[in-house]
């Protein structure tokens, strides 16, 4: 009965103490595309994906209701790094839909033209953020009225500032007027106390009188096991850390607590051996810890929660290269090519038995051969040749007529053959081999078995063309090395033999694509075919080790495919992330990727994308 009590009394208070108009929500992942599209017609960073923002501490003035409720000391602030546009899960500050979903598109178009100043001062976003609000609204004019009506609504939330103390009221009529004027008020105020939060602006990173965290970072949990996993979408990047795992066998040891002199208020205490089993529970903790610490651990926990960690590479590696082949790298922060950054290692499974195709794809096949043979040319007569299977008649003839009139004819060019025509392209498929294809799409399969499917009838319906074509997987540890697993090269014929090796592919390490995309044009720029495809598979984003997660891989992998297509070759992705349509219009272009939602449609859909590139 207690509990039933004080679980109403938890429900009661929590409701009261909640200010926002939740019946008038309007949640990010609804909008997420249309917003991204938005802020990349304004002018935005192509590069930016959009993402929900996590909630930040703020130490401000509270009510009764929310200090007893515990609430009112967090808040969703809209800001942007060089990863992402970052916004609320969910937007319910208005009790209209229309302004929630209006304010949505008002930050976009707010970070589309932020403006970036260089000050000193602790509280210079201030300046920064009326001077943004100046600058979007003089190039969209169309926006006037909108920010109108949200500072309007806005401004009735806002705290009365008869009812502060006397800097926190200076503060708010600041605010106020910079809200209504933007570039009126150059300063704020400072006080112990942050001011009420402004929802209609960008904020910086850290807000020093609030204490704002910044959540930054890409990388993903790639951990498998058969533990229950939640993808907490909604929770944007948290800060981490890494830390040494706790030793084990140590015992309590026993210490004469009058020797202590002071006091520590902080305890690294180690949970690892108090598993939550409760996911609720777990994911309440995880929303709830500003600084998440990570180690090394071989015990497998009962609750795994998905989400995204700004985790500081564990190390760099700048050790000089000298051997093998050598490779370029973009840096993007610099904006510079570095030279011989990366290391290629050519590998080749040259102990893979031959293989007969396996018997599950021998059917498909068999239909994918029939239909790619349609799209070979047709067989046709060279006349004029040296030698050849028939006599050429009318070259014979000729020949005669001119023998009989003159001596010292040629006989040559008497004969003609029947040679099949060919295209003239050349492909290079670039498979990637990371560890995350180590990942089961259903029971029966991995990511990586749909791969070795994918290359076999693949190859199949390539050597029914006669086209030209390579195939090389790919994975990474860092820069060095970059291991290129040699499938099959343009030389030679597909047989026996490259089955072998296409069936003896595995989950590698990770994937540091720009580099790959390098080798690949290297090879494919070789050909003398007048059109080169590059056909590229893969499962998620560009990553690796070092700072090659993020921007930095994005980056380095937009320079090369760029590189590729000065070059007169053709990129084209095809990948099962599906969260590509984020970041591969920006890598690709628009028409440069496909997204196969279904990954066991990937084997079938792969040669017929092909046919329909090369048509």
């Amino acid at each position: 009965m207690e509990e039933k009590v004080g679980e109403l009394w938890h429900k009661l208070i929590m409701r009261m103490a909640d200010q926002r108009y939740l019946n008038a929500a309007v949640y990010l992942n609804d909008e997420k595309n249309i917003i991204g599209t938005f802020f990349r017609a304004l002018g935005g960073d192509g590069a930016l994906q959009v993402e929900a923002v996590d909630s930040t501490a703020i130490n401000r003035r509270r009510n009764w209701l929310q200090r007893i409720a515990g609430t009112g000391n967090r808040v969703e602030l809209a800001w942007r790094d060089q990863n992402a546009l970052k916004l609320p899960a969910q937007i319910a500050w208005f009790d209209s839909k229309e302004l929630n979903r209006k304010l949505y598109f008002w930050l976009a178009a707010m970070a589309a033209n932020e403006v970036q100043i260089a000050q000193p001062k602790h509280n210079h976003w201030f300046a920064r953020s009326q001077l943004s609000v100046l600058v979007t609204l003089q190039r969209y004019p169309g926006l006037i009225n909108n920010y109108a009506a949200l500072v309007q609504a806005h401004l009735q939330q806002r705290p009365d500032p008869q009812k502060l103390s006397a800097r926190e009221k200076l503060a708010e009529l600041e605010i106020r007027q910079a809200l209504i004027d933007p570039g009126s008020v150059k300063q704020l105020t400072m006080d112990k106390r942050s001011p009420f939060p402004v929802p209609l602006w960008l904020h910086p990173e850290t807000f020093v009188n609030a204490d704002f965290q910044q959540v930054l970072s890409d990388e993903e949990n790639n951990n498998s096991g058969q533990q229950e996993t939640r993808e907490l979408e909604d929770l944007g990047r948290r800060k981490a850390e890494r830390v040494k795992p706790p030793e084990e066998g140590k015992g309590l040891i026993t210490i004469r607590m009058e020797n202590i002199f002071s006091w520590g208020e902080f305890i690294n205490l180690d949970r690892g051996n108090e598993d939550e089993e409760d996911a609720d529970q777990a994911e309440s903790v995880a929303r709830d810890l500003d600084v998440i610490s990570v180690s090394r651990n071989r015990r497998s926990s009962a609750i795994r929660l998905k989400f995204d960690l700004d985790l500081p590479s564990a190390s760099s590696d700048d050790e000089v290269l000298s051997d093998g082949l050598l490779l370029p790298e973009w840096d993007w922060k610099k904006g510079v090519m570095i030279e011989n950054c990366c290391h290629v290692i050519e590998m080749m499974a040259t102990d893979a038995e031959p293989l007969a195709l396996p018997e599950h794809l021998t059917k498909t096949a068999r239909k994918l051969r029939n239909q790619f043979q349609m799209l070979a040319p047709a067989r046709v007569w060279h006349r004029n040749q040296a030698d050849g299977q028939d006599i050429d008649i009318d070259a014979y003839l000729r020949y005669a007529a001119e023998k009989s009139a003159a001596e010292g004819v040629s006989a040559d060019g008497l004969y003609r053959e029947l040679r099949s025509g060919a295209r003239d392209l050349a492909c290079l498929l670039v498979a990637d081999l990371s560890l995350s294809t180590d990942s089961w799409v259903n029971d029966q399969q991995r990511v990586i078995d749909v791969i070795r499917d994918s290359l076999f009838l693949f190859a199949e319906s390539l050597n029914a063309t006669g086209d030209l074509f390579s195939m090389i997987g790919f994975s990474s540890r860092k820069r060095d090395p970059i291991r290129v697993h040699l499938l099959k090269t343009f030389d030679e014929k597909y047989s026996a033999e490259v089955r072998g090796r296409i069936n003896a592919i595995k989950p590698g390490y990770y994937t540091r694509l720009g580099a790959a995309i390098r080798y690949a044009t290297e090879q494919l720029k070789l050909q003398g075919a007048s059109r080169r495809l590059m056909l590229i598979l893969t499962d998620g984003k560009p990553n690796d080790l070092d700072q090659y997660e993020g921007r930095f891989g994005i980056e380095d992998t937009r320079q090369a495919i760029l590189s590729a297509k000065k070059l007169g070759l053709q990129p084209f992705c095809v990948t099962i992330d599906e969260k590509g349509n984020r970041y591969l219009p920006h890598l690709f272009g628009v028409d440069g990727y496909a997204v196969i939602h279904n990954p066991l449609q990937m084997p079938q859909l792969l040669p017929r994308l092909y046919a329909r590139l090369t048509s």
